[in-house]
């Protein structure tokens, strides 16, 4: 099934972009955010483009740097989703490179580089895939600055397609970051615009620590933005309020971004005030921006596409019940993924817009 899907890139991408068009809960025109201040820098002098552009211009620069590498399935001719498209036949062979179909061999080959100074940069094609090299990534790459006491450090990033995209079934649709934040030595990055790919998978390059860059495959199309087409960064550990409110908190990363702003929207049109953020860095996360606005507000949802049960939002639920317990209105909800394989039919199992609405209406009038 996986050479199928990766056989006709043509077929994908149409796919792809008509999926991104009929999903009710995302819209092309949702896709723009006003910088906040102090990232200015992101869209500077712009050029418009969608997010898989951006990762091109992020992958070009950081290939620019001497000891970076481009490995995985296919990235030499372009990649599935055309993210690498370019990249070897401007920096030639020995910097872009396809591999075995092999995830355990990819990653296990970057920690290698990465062991000796290089800094490799390894491509699992869906996040579905991402766990024959499971062993490698949390017993390898995470534990090597600890278990050399600081000596040595596994410096690389890992950047592989997540999420739905309105087609995928079982193997091609999962959000997976819940498995890999409970690993100390990993950071974990999942973005939801164009400029903020750029800039947080250039600060992944930077990193000597390992670094999961979760790219939302429903984005790649379907988010327009202008980006900076020179060299910047993000840092990680840094979120952003997206919309400004005193009702509610809502507190969320990556595609589910835009549907949450959709139902702040409508919740704003019957007079609730939404706060919205966006985490981008899971892992760091930005606890204190949460914290203060949960304060300020007294109520907070969290809202992602993967299961609820054990889900990433359960450790942001429990660290706002320690910081804000005197401060909290309502109890803290959570509206995610069904506790379900993910099933074909994508609109019955996401959390979209309604549901989102009714958990704010259900916190506010608590």
């Amino acid at each position: 099934m996986r050479r199928l899907f990766a056989a006709s890139v043509t077929a994908i991408v149409a796919a792809s972009s008509a999926a991104a068009r009929r999903h009710g809960s995302v819209q092309p025109s949702e896709f723009v955010f006003a910088p906040v201040p102090g990232e200015e820098e992101a869209t500077r002098n712009g050029v418009k483009m969608n997010l898989f552009q951006a990762v091109n211009s992020g992958l070009d620069h950081a290939l620019s740097k001497e000891r970076t590498v481009l490995l995985g399935e296919d990235v030499a001719f372009g990649g599935v989703f055309r993210c690498t498209l370019d990249l070897r036949k401007k920096h030639g062979p020995q910097k872009v490179f396809d591999s075995p179909l092999t995830e355990q061999g990819i990653v296990g080959f970057a920690v290698g580089m990465a062991a000796v100074g290089w800094h490799p940069i390894a491509e699992v094609q869906f996040a579905d895939y991402i766990f024959p090299a499971f062993d490698q990534i949390v017993n390898e790459a995470a534990k090597y600055r600890f278990r050399t006491g600081g000596k040595f450090h596994c410096g690389m990033l890992i950047r592989a397609p997540c999420s739905a995209v309105g087609h995928g079934g079982i193997y091609h649709s999962q959000s997976v970051e819940g498995y890999f934040t409970h690993c100390p030595g990993l950071k974990v990055v999942m973005p939801s615009s164009p400029s903020e790919a750029k800039g947080l998978l250039l600060k992944c390059v930077e990193e000597n620590d390992p670094c999961i860059f979760f790219e939302p495959k429903i984005l790649y199309r379907s988010a327009v933005e202008e980006v900076n087409p020179d060299y910047y960064t993000l840092p990680l550990g840094k979120g952003r309020i997206l919309v400004e409110g005193c009702d509610v908190t809502m507190v969320t990363y990556g595609s589910q971004v835009y549907v949450a702003a959709k139902a702040a929207e409508m919740a704003r049109k019957e007079g609730i005030s939404v706060e919205l953020i966006d985490l981008r860095s899971l892992l760091p996360w930005d606890r204190q921006l949460v914290a203060d606005s949960v304060k300020k507000t007294g109520k907070v949802i969290v809202t992602h596409e993967a299961p609820k049960t054990s889900g990433y939002g359960a450790e942001l639920v429990s660290s706002i019940t320690e910081d804000c317990f005197l401060s909290l209105e309502a109890p803290p909800t959570r509206v995610c993924g069904l506790d379900t394989p993910f099933p074909l039919h994508e609109r019955l199992y996401l959390p979209n817009e309604l549901k989102l609405l009714d958990a704010i209406k259900s916190v506010v009038h608590f």
